[in-house]
């Protein structure tokens, strides 16, 4: 299990070491656009989920929408502190 700041730090190091395959560099290579899509469609399943189906799967797709919003983050340039501020 990981922590939020610690799939920060994964994400971010992911971004800057950019390794071949990479889902996260895919995306960020998509830009703000592709990830934003992503993030709203991860956002409409686990709304669904947390309607419609267990407890697990909500989990799941709740921890789905926190990456893609991670990514988002990185790809803005956002740090942990920039979101801290607001929560």
């Amino acid at each position: 299990m990981k922590t939020f700041d610690e799939l920060f730090a994964e994400l971010s190091a992911r971004a800057a070491e950019r390794p071949e395959g990479s889902g996260t560099v895919r995306l960020l290579d998509g830009g703000v656009h592709a990830i934003g899509k992503k993030l709203v469609e991860e956002a409409a399943e686990a709304w669904m989920a947390a309607e419609y189906q267990t407890d697990e799967q909500t989990a799941e797709e709740i921890a789905q929408l926190l990456y893609h919003a991670q990514v988002m983050m990185i790809a803005r340039g956002l740090s942990l502190e920039d979101i801290g501020r607001y929560l």
